[in-house]
């Protein structure tokens, strides 16, 4: 009888560890990639470039899922409350992770607690633009004037909190100057009246603004990049212009719901950096002014608690409501 015993607890022993060996090969189902906007945006835009790379990498499906809803902080509230396996990502701006905390009374997550980092992929600098037709010429032209017609010339943004918005606060903040801040529900609404003369001024991403700007119905006046951008090489940085603490970018990045495995981890970051640089992709997201960033959970860690803390400075400064 006890013979018997030893073969049966080394085929129990077998089948626990096959199971267990099993349970840690990842992905061996589909991934669900979810996106907190609508179809169609930078966010949604970035997912759908790498999934395929992700896909190839990783030997898995790649699923985009869209949900939309109170500024992407409804889609930061599943993937809080998904299971942390590496089947369900956070791909958003940064407006769910470090704005819309600042605006919204009862968040459905803790953005410094219920997430794993996994990296920023990319980022984009606003540029300050303003009608080709416009008296403003140069950004010592639109000081002039702040400083002579405080409150008085009007910026559009996308809406409350968003990062034209923001920029706008902060520019204001930091040179001591003030305007009229002008929301419209969405960047096409705020575009139509810029081109239209109804508003004086925005500091819109670079992606939405190149075609204009390129066409010739917008004049870019600076830059918030680190340094110029090699879409606007005319177009000087507002650090250059002596405007300092003004570097300001829009950025996308990919997170997971707390607790993800370090395995699983380090083979997303892995996968994602690679997809980010694949000759087929790294020159597309270029010519749309997008940057490669790319940097490493413990870098966006650092990154997200910064961010957090220095546009929670500028909307209490400012007093900035979602309204």
């Amino acid at each position: 009888m006890k013979k018997l015993l030893i073969p049966i607890a080394t085929i129990a022993l077998g089948l626990l560890a096959a199971n267990t060996v099993q349970a840690q090969v990842w992905p061996s189902k589909p991934v669900t990639l979810l996106v907190p906007f609508p179809p169609g945006g930078s966010t949604d835009m970035i997912a759908r470039t790498l999934a395929p790379s992700l896909q190839a990498k990783l030997g898995s499906t790649f699923i985009i899922e869209n949900k939309a809803g109170a500024t992407g902080t409804v889609g930061g509230g599943l993937v809080k409350r998904a299971a942390p396996d590496g089947y369900t990502l956070f791909v958003s701006s940064l407006g769910p992770f470090v704005i819309a905390p600042h605006l919204i009374k009862s968040m459905p997550y803790d953005p410094l607690k219920d997430f794993d980092y996994i990296t920023v992929a990319v980022q984009a600098p606003n540029v300050l633009a303003v009608p080709a037709n416009s008296p403003h010429k140069t950004m010592a032209d639109v000081i002039a004037y702040h400083k002579a017609n405080p409150g008085k010339m009007t910026f559009a943004s996308s809406g409350n909190g968003s990062s034209d918005h923001l920029t706008a606060e902060l520019f204001w903040q930091t040179t001591g100057t003030s305007g009229s801040h002008i929301p419209y529900k969405g960047g096409a609404p705020a575009m139509a009246d810029l081109l239209g003369g109804q508003v004086d001024a925005t500091f819109m991403n670079i992606n939405t603004g190149l075609p204009n700007i390129k066409g010739g119905k917008l004049r870019a006046l600076a830059i918030t990049s680190a340094k110029r951008s090699p879409l606007l090489p005319d177009v000087p940085t507002m650090d250059e212009l002596g405007i300092k603490g003004v570097t300001v970018y829009s950025w996308q990045a990919f997170a997971a719901p707390k607790g993800l495995p370090a395995d699983i981890k380090a083979k997303l970051h892995e996968a994602i950096v690679a997809g980010l640089n694949d000759p087929a992709v790294k020159p597309k997201l270029l010519d749309l002014g997008f940057e490669i960033v790319g940097n490493t959970p413990e870098q966006f860690t650092a990154f997200q608690a910064s961010e957090f803390a220095r546009w929670k400075k500028v909307i209490e400064t400012g007093k900035i409501t979602a309204d």
